[in-house]
């Protein structure tokens, strides 16, 4: 065991559950009685070149967001490559990696009140090369949140078998917090959870309702995390998108789908429906809908006027080869991180912890 200041783990049921999201608000919130908090996410999967070295991108949202006093190595100093998997199966280096996370946390938490560390996944996430979350737990001397999503039946069974894992290193679960309930079960999902959690011993430190725009990807990060290419309407590039539309019916019957911060795909040739959407988007009518953005896809150009239409409207074009159904599916699977430009994403994130976890008690706890 290290000696360390007071930590934090912040586990999930699975991956994109809110990990992230809980790491922001609660980092916001222990800065009123911790004034020096370090951050570590010991092994990231998503990672981005920064100072000339690769650091997961939640290390970097982190340290933008709050100016953690931490060297970005240091907070994020296992990266899984490809191919980290393979070679590690085929030459196991446990005690490595344990050196590296354990240097970078030395370091991290030097002269810290709280640490929070960041996992990845479930807590058996990184058994394969020896390093689960509950091993990485045990390791950094901490206690346990764990992040759900929300429901009542496979959440219960799943925070459940994460903390058989948790129990059997040895890590303490402070709680969980259950993140994404939809509004119009919040109330029925919030009380049975709890009843149910407290019968099993496992506090419910907080419940979160669903905020669509939390999950709402900008045409930048759509651009980011495919091979689109923009034609037109760089403008519009941070435009959110709240809901998609696949262009395969007549306009007149698109008309009844189109919404605010839609996106619409739609192959290029289907000139009638891209105006149609142009044509709502440009009207002064009180109310008119607003779109975000057109993805063309088949590789096909429309007519040049119509391209000049959206490039005087801003409103981003976009280009795939790829067919509609694969256009359509790229933008469903499309996994939507906050990035440190997101303000409103992250005020909200504020917003939510703060009204929504017991942060005291968590503090009170730990």
């Amino acid at each position: 065991m290290l000696d360390s200041p007071k930590n934090v783990f912040i586990a999930a049921t699975r991956q994109d559950d809110g990990k992230t999201t809980v790491s922001l608000g609660l980092i916001a919130n222990f800065q009123k009685h911790y004034p020096e908090i370090g951050f570590i996410k010991p092994i990231g999967q998503r990672y981005l070149e920064e100072q000339g070295v690769k650091v997961d991108e939640d290390s970097v949202l982190i340290d933008k967001v709050y100016g953690i006093k931490c060297d970005l190595k240091d907070m994020s100093p296992v990266a899984v490559e490809r191919g980290f998997t393979e070679k590690y199966i085929l030459h196991p280096k446990k005690n490595v990696i344990t050196r590296q996370i354990e240097e970078s946390y030395s370091r991290v938490s030097k002269d810290k009140g709280l640490v929070v560390i960041e996992g990845t996944g479930h807590a058996g996430v990184g058994s394969v090369f020896d390093h689960s979350n509950a091993q990485v737990a045990k390791l950094l001397n901490s206690k346990v949140i764990l992040v759900s999503a929300g429901g009542v039946g496979r959440p219960i069974d799943e925070i459940l078998l994460n903390k058989a894992l948790f129990d059997k290193e040895g890590v303490e679960l402070l709680g969980v917090i259950i993140n994404k309930v939809r509004p119009d079960k919040f109330e029925k999902i919030n009380r049975l959870v709890r009843k149910a959690l407290t019968r099993k011993g496992v506090d419910v430190l907080g419940v979160l309702p669903y905020h669509s725009c939390l999950s709402a990807p900008t045409i930048r990060q759509i651009i980011e995390e495919t091979d689109f290419k923009l034609i037109v309407g760089e403008q519009g590039i941070d435009n959110i998108v709240t809901d998609t539309i696949v262009g395969a019916m007549e306009p007149h019957e698109a008309l009844s789908y189109i919404t605010d911060h839609c996106l619409l795909i739609t192959p290029g040739d289907r000139e009638d429906l891209i105006m149609m959407a142009l044509n709502c988007h440009l009207s002064q009518v009180k109310g008119c809908t607003r779109i975000s953005g057109i993805i063309l896809s088949g590789g096909i150009m429309p007519h040049e006027a119509v391209i000049n239409i959206a490039r005087a409207a801003n409103i981003p074009m976009m280009l795939s080869r790829q067919d509609t159904y694969k256009v359509a599916s790229v933008i469903y699977n499309l996994t939507i991180k906050t990035k440190p430009d997101d303000k409103g994403k992250i005020d909200q994130i504020l917003k939510l912890i703060s009204e929504h976890v017991d942060t005291e008690k968590i503090l009170a706890t730990i």
